[in-house]
C-alpha cells in the first residue's frame, strides 16, 4: 500500500467519523430541542396573541440540517373568555379563527440565526387541506389617541428582533365564514380555497411601511371550480374562479353562472305565485381599488370601481299564477341597497356589453313576448348605502346606452335619491331611428297587435317617479304606422272580423304620422300608477308605453287583457265614427 493510498484512507476515515459525529449530534440536538421547541411554539402563540389563542399538536419532527419542521394533527383555537375580556377593553380583533389540519410544514428555518442573532428567517410555511372557521364580531376600537395598545412587534421584541417568512401557503382549504353579530347568525361555506401570503416581515420598521398590507407585500386568494345548488333546488350556481389580491387591490370573478334547473313554464308552475326566473352568465366581474383593511376590520366594502361584462341576462315571468302578496316596490334598486347588511361604497360601476332580455308569458294569448336590450353599456356613479357617504352625496346617477331589439340606439339616464323613504327617482331617455316592426315579438304575443309598418325618427321622454307612480312627458316623431289586430279565435269572433277591425283601427284610431302635414308635432303626458305586483322596470316602461299609445291614437284603450282589449278597440272605433259623423253634420 503506497503512502498516497494511506493518506486517502486516513482522510476518508476522518470525514466519515465527522459525519457520524455530526449525525449523532443532530439526532441528539433534535431530541433535546423537540420538547424545548414545542414549548416555545405553544408559549409564543399564547403570549403573542395576548392569551387569545392556544395551539396544540400531536407530534413534532425537526431536522436541524435542513431547517425543516413538521407538526402533525394541529389545532388552533381561541379562548372565548379572553376574547370577551379584550372586547370589553376595546382591544379585540374583528375576526377570530379556528384552525384544524393534519400537517403543518415549515421549511428553510435558519435555526442558528434564530438562536444566536434572535432573527427568525423562514423560507416557506405550508398548510395542506386545513379546516378554517373565520368568525366576524362587531367590536369597538380604541381611538387613535389611546395609549397602551402595544404593536405586534413590541409584543415579540423581547424574544426576537425580527420575523421574516418568504412564503405562506394555505392549500385546498375548507373555509367557513361565520357572522355572529348579525340579526340572524349566518354561515357561508367555501371549499377548495387557496391563500398565499408573500414576504411577511415583522421588525422595528415594517409596521410603518406603507407598501405593506398587515406586514406583507401581498395576500392573495383563489377559489377554482365552485359549484353548488341553491337551497330551493331551483338553480345551479357555477364559478370558474374567484381571486383577489391586496397588492393589486382587486377581486375578480370569472365565469359566474346562475342556471335554472327547469324550462321556463315548468319553473313558473313550481310556484303558487308569480316568480321571476333568472338565467345569468357573466364572463367577468371585477372590483378595482378595494379597501381590504376596511373590509377586514369594519366589514365595509369600498371600491373605486366595479366592472361588469360581457354578460347575458335573461328574466322570465308568467302571468298564469296570481301575483305575490308582497310589494315589489321594496325591490327598487336603491331601496334594496338600503337593506344590505354590509356598508357599500362603489365610486363607479362600469357596465360593458350586457345583453338583457325580459320575457313574459300571457295566458290570454298563450304566448310569450320578449323585449331585448343588446350591448347595454354605461356607468353608474356613487352607489352607496354608507351613512357618512350619503351625507356628502345622496344621489346615484346612471347613464346607459343599448340597442333596443338589437337595432334602435337607446340612451337612458336615471337619478336615484338614495335617502328618500318614498323611493324617489327620475329618468329620461331618447331613441333614434327605429323600425317599429322590431317590437312585434312583444306586441303580437302580449297584445295581439301586429305592427305592419312604422318608422320612428326620434323619441324622447322624461319623468319623475317614486314608489307608487311615474309622471312625465313624451315626444315621438314617426311615419307610416299601420297595425293589424290578431285573432287566435279565443273570443270566437274569427279572423275575418279581426281583419275588418284592423282596417277600421288604421282608418279611424291610429294616426299614421307625427307630425301630420300642416300641424304641430303631437306630444303626450306619461302617467302610470304602480300596483304592488309590478316591478321597478314595469313602472318605467309602462309609463313610456302609455305615452306612445296616446301619441299614436290608441291611448283610449286601457284594457290589459289582449282579447278584451280588441273588443274595447271595436267599441272605441264605433264611438269615434259616430263622433266624426256628428262633427261633419255640425260643419254642414
Amino acid at each position: 500500500m503506497t503512502a498516497q493510498n494511506k493518506l486517502w484512507i486516513w482522510i476518508t476515515s476522518i470525514i466519515g467519523g465527522l459525519i457520524l459525529i455530526l449525525a449523532f449530534g443532530v439526532m441528539f440536538l433534535s431530541a433535546r430541542w423537540k420538547p424545548l421547541l414545542s414549548e416555545k411554539i405553544k408559549d409564543g402563540i399564547y403570549t403573542g396573541s395576548r392569551h387569545l389563542y392556544k395551539i396544540d399538536f400531536k407530534s413534532i419532527n425537526l431536522n436541524i440540517v435542513t431547517g425543516s419542521l413538521v407538526l402533525k394533527d394541529v389545532t388552533l383555537l381561541p379562548d372565548t373568555a379572553v376574547f370577551d375580556s379584550l372586547k370589553s377593553q376595546k382591544l379585540a380583533p374583528a375576526h377570530i379563527f379556528e384552525l384544524k389540519l393534519k400537517k403543518l410544514e415549515i421549511t428553510g428555518v435558519g435555526i442558528l440565526t434564530a438562536y444566536f442573532k434572535k432573527k427568525v428567517n423562514v423560507n416557506a410555511i405550508i398548510l395542506n387541506k386545513p379546516s378554517i372557521n373565520m368568525i366576524f364580531n362587531k367590536v369597538e376600537k380604541l381611538s387613535d389617541t389611546a395609549k397602551g395598545n402595544k404593536t405586534l412587534y413590541e409584543q415579540i421584541s423581547k424574544t426576537f428582533k425580527s420575523l421574516h417568512i418568504k412564503s405562506l401557503k394555505i392549500v385546498d382549504a375548507d373555509f367557513d365564514y361565520i357572522h355572529k353579530t348579525a340579526i340572524k347568525k349566518t354561515k357561508h361555506s367555501i371549499k377548495h380555497l387557496d391563500i398565499s401570503v408573500n414576504d411577511f416581515l415583522l421588525d422595528s420598521l415594517s409596521g410603518n411601511d406603507t407598501s405593506r398590507f398587515y406586514y406583507t407585500k401581498d395576500i392573495s386568494f383563489q377559489l377554482a371550480g365552485y359549484k353548488s345548488t341553491t337551497k330551493d333546488k331551483m338553480y345551479s350556481m357555477k364559478m370558474d374562479t374567484v381571486s383577489g389580491s391586496a397588492a393589486s387591490k382587486k377581486i375578480t370573478v370569472k365565469g359566474l353562472k346562475l342556471i335554472p334547473l327547469y324550462p321556463e313554464l315548468t319553473f313558473a308552475r313550481k310556484y303558487k305565485i308569480q316568480k321571476d326566473r333568472y338565467n345569468l352568465d357573466f364572463d367577468r366581474i371585477e372590483f378595482n381599488g378595494v379597501d381590504f383593511i376596511g373590509l377586514n376590520t369594519d366589514e365595509k366594502l369600498h371600491a373605486k370601481s366595479l366592472r361588469i361584462g360581457q354578460a347575458n341576462v335573461e328574466v322570465f315571468m308568467s302571468r298564469e299564477s296570481p301575483p305575490p302578496p308582497l310589494d315589489k316596490g321594496q325591490n327598487y334598486p336603491h331601496l334594496a341597497l338600503k337593506r344590505l347588511n354590509i356598508p357599500i361604497i362603489i365610486d363607479t360601476i362600469k357596465i360593458r356589453n350586457i345583453n338583457l332580455k325580459y320575457s313574459e308569458y300571457n295566458p290570454a294569448s298563450k304566448k310569450t313576448g320578449s323585449v331585448e336590450f343588446k350591448r347595454l353599456t354605461g356607468n353608474i356613479l356613487n352607489l352607496t348605502n354608507d351613512t357618512l357617504q350619503l351625507k356628502k352625496n345622496n344621489h346615484a346617477i346612471a347613464d346607459l346606452n343599448a340597442l333596443l331589439m338589437g337595432t334602435g340606439k337607446l340612451n337612458v339616464k336615471l337619478n336615484f335619491n338614495l335617502t328618500d323613504k318614498n323611493g324617489a327617482f327620475s329618468y329620461s331617455g331618447n331613441l333614434g331611428n327605429f323600425d317599429m316592426k322590431g317590437l312585434n315579438s312583444l306586441s303580437k304575443n302580449l297584445g295581439l297587435i301586429e305592427i305592419e309598418s312604422g318608422n320612428i325618427q326620434k323619441l324622447a321622454f322624461k319623468a319623475d317617479a317614486n314608489l307608487r307612480s311615474a309622471n312625465g312627458s313624451m315626444s315621438m316623431l314617426y311615419t307610416n304606422l299601420k297595425v293589424k289586430l290578431l285573432s287566435d279565435n279565443i273570443d270566437g269572433e274569427g279572423t275575418k272580423e279581426k281583419g275588418f277591425l284592423s282596417f277600421l283601427a288604421n282608418t279611424v284610431l291610429v294616426k299614421d304620422d307625427n307630425p301630420v302635414k300642416g300641424e304641430a308635432p303631437r306630444t303626450a303626458k306619461m302617467t302610470n300608477t304602480r300596483i304592488n305586483s309590478a316591478s321597478f322596470f314595469n313602472l318605467m316602461w309602462k309609463a313610456v308605453f302609455i305615452g306612445i299609445k296616446d301619441i299614436v291614437g290608441v291611448g283610449v284603450v286601457p284594457e290589459k287583457n289582449p282579447v278584451k282589449q280588441q273588443k274595447v278597440i271595436a267599441e272605441k272605433i264605433k264611438e269615434q265614427k259616430q263622433a266624426d259623423k256628428k262633427e261633419k253634420r255640425e260643419k254642414n
